[in-house]
């Protein structure tokens, strides 16, 4: 049996290196030789949920973290990061895939759209490698899994279950910071509320420190269960063999963080310690208990990984390696992006460097603080929204609760709670116009197809994939979206013209922002053109029905109210139409309050669910009807 063990351990050893050797001739035009380390490095991650970069390595004099500050002594921690997206599944989806989601139909929660065949998630090609992939537990991704992606995915899954000798790729996930950990009651007190740095667009309220104390408690259970993954790597003598890196999955549980893809939702912690043999696999800017400015994202783990074991990173991917042989330069920039989240449809992106973030809203028509029933769990949000009701909020904190801008650019030297928005500032006008070039240039690049209704995305996509749909510009004339998406996100008279033309479009992506443009203007484009809204009720995309409806509900002339509201509640409906629709429709007549009036009957009769929903749509349509009646109550 030894000798047996030991031809296995060879075998995936010899299997490796094999692999590189053919990679190694391949690559003649390298400056410098690549040294390959005499084994392959195994690999793990641990990763946290919900937190950002609230950790003593990070400067923070209020957390309390001593273990990952210890493996920040021995790594390098990354100033930069960004996990992209500002809540778990399309984070998630970005590091499985190595793709944006918004290129994939996947920016949305619980979106389970598919890849092309020939698209592998990472440890599909990690185990093509020789190594043994365990994730500890959590997926959540928003596309569907093909074929087999893990060795072992559960509770359960763990390095000590490969072969002998085989090289691990290991995920651990801690999930004691999550944002339901943040409002559990009873709880034993850690650090003292008294003490708490409130961010300036919080309320300074007992509950509000309470709840950002509770944050720092479970901060420092996770840190002391990262302390005890790590002491079990040294205690099983794999320290020396095991490249760790440690992250956060987005920024915080608390609102304002989680969900918005500011800084405070997008900025990471990112530790990564590379043991002294796999020293010419580290980073090229890789110091021991320093740190890097360098960019970097979600979407450069996969292409990052497979660098670490020999691999080119495959030329689909979004991102790129930040250490191994196939690193690449700093990039200028990272990008991020907000979908629908839950059951509450929205549509940001952002963009930032090292000293600037800009965020461009899409639909500025719709207040930042949607109510999400999930959201409203937590006493911060309940109470902040109780606030600004009353009228007790400072202009900074009370934002939240208003209508978006357009724009948003911050200067995250100077404001790092990101509260003074300089879109407006002629001094930064340059920066401004750099950063709405760069989001162009990303969104081409990317091919958004996010820019479409989600319906929409799922119905272009029949026998194929929302990816090749977003390839393929017969079937999504990105350019011409894209432009009108950007027309009727603005507001004024000087779009009016493009969205009449729009709404004769035969594309019904450009006939819907055409209508979003008209609802997004508000009474006196809708009323100036309600004769063109009206015959939108009769279109024969069920999206541009909706916002044509919403439109003339809330906008229009009196006489217009009836039959609008008649195309809401019908589209409503989820035994007449599928979940995205009914979820889009159940949104504007939430949005209606008392015009909404004689609806009450008919939306309380209205179906919660549909055998044709996705089973992780179950609470999205439920909840929207039990808020809309409340209201209306």
């Amino acid at each position: 049996m030894e000798n047996i063990a030991r031809r296995t351990a060879t075998s995936h050893i010899d299997l490796i290196m094999i692999k590189r050797l053919f990679v190694v001739l391949g690559l003649g035009f390298w400056a410098a030789p690549v040294v390959w380390p005499a084994t392959p490095p195994n690999i793990l991650w641990i990763t946290s949920e919900d937190n950002g970069p609230h950790l003593g390595c990070y400067g923070d004099p209020y957390a309390t973290t001593p273990h990952l500050d210890a493996l920040a002594r021995r790594g390098m921690i990354y100033r930069n990061a960004w996990s992209n997206a500002p809540v778990c599944a399309p984070a998630r989806t970005t590091i499985i895939s190595g793709l944006y989601p918004p290129a994939t139909g996947a920016e949305h929660m619980r979106s389970q759209t598919k890849l092309p065949a020939h698209i592998q998630f990472y440890p599909q090609s990690l185990r093509e490698q020789g190594y043994y992939c365990t994730n500890n537990s959590k997926k959540d991704y928003n596309l569907t899994e093909i074929g087999t992606v893990w060795d072992e995915s559960s509770k359960d899954a763990h390095w000590k279950h490969r072969k002998p000798g085989q090289p691990f790729f290991a995920i651990f996930n801690i999930g004691v910071t999550h944002e339901s950990r943040i409002r559990r009651r009873p709880h034993q007190a850690i650090h003292d509320p008294a003490h708490v740095r409130v961010p300036a667009y919080h309320p300074d309220t007992p509950t509000v420190r309470r709840d950002w104390a509770q944050y720092y408690d479970k901060i420092t259970e996770m840190d002391r269960l990262a302390g005890d993954l790590l002491q079990e790597l040294e205690t099983a003598g794999l320290a020396d063999d095991t490249i760790v890196f440690y992250y956060g999955d987005h920024g915080s549980g608390m609102p304002r963080n989680k969900r918005w893809p500011y800084n405070s939702g997008l900025h990471v912690p990112l530790i990564v310690s590379v043991p002294e043999q796999f020293k010419t696999l580290a980073p090229s800017d890789y110091q021991i208990g320093g740190e890097s400015h360098r960019l970097v994202g979600f979407i450069d783990l996969a292409p990052t990984l497979m660098s670490l074991v020999g691999e080119r990173p495959k030329p689909h991917f979004h991102g790129q390696a930040f250490m191994g042989p196939f690193e690449t330069p700093a990039p200028q920039y990272a990008y991020g992006f907000r979908g629908r989240m839950d059951e509450r449809y929205d549509l940001v992106r952002t963009v930032r460097d090292e000293h600037f973030v800009y965020l461009r809203h899409f639909m500025p028509h719709k207040e930042y603080g949607q109510f999400i029933d999930y959201m409203f769990k937590t006493p911060t949000t309940a109470q902040w929204n109780q606030l600004f009701r009353e009228g007790k909020l400072s202009p900074e904190q009370a934002l939240f609760w208003q209508r978006k801008p357009v724009e948003e650019l911050y200067d995250l030297r100077d404001d790092p709670d990101e509260i003074r928005n300089l879109a407006k500032s002629p001094e930064h006008r340059k920066t401004l116009t750099r950063f709405r070039t760069e989001l162009r240039r990303f969104q081409s690049r990317i091919k958004d197809i996010g820019l479409l209704p989600e319906e929409e995305i799922h119905l272009r996509s029949r026998g194929s994939t929302p990816y090749e749909v977003g390839q393929d510009p017969d079937r999504f004339p990105f350019a011409e979206i894209r432009q009108i998406a950007a027309t009727a996100s603005r507001r004024g008279k000087s779009g009016i013209p493009k969205l009449r033309n729009a709404m004769a479009h035969p594309d019904s992506a450009v006939r819907y922002w055409g209508v979003l443009g008209y609802l997004n203007r508000g009474q006196r484009a809708v009323r100036g053109d309600s004769r063109r809204l009206r015959e939108a009720l009769d279109d024969s995309s069920n999206s541009v029905r909706v916002l044509a409806a919403e439109a003339l509900a809330k906008f229009g002339e009196p006489q217009d109210l009836e039959i609008a509201l008649g195309t809401l509640i019908e589209t409503a409906n989820l035994e007449k139409h599928n979940v995205w629709v009914a979820m889009l429709a159940l949104n504007a007549i939430d949005e209606l309050d008392e015009k909404a009036a004689s609806l009450k009957a008919q939306i309380q009769a209205l179906p919660r669910q549909s055998q044709t929903s996705p089973t992780r749509y179950r609470s999205y349509v439920p909840n929207l009807i039990k808020k809309t009646l409340a209201d209306l109550r």
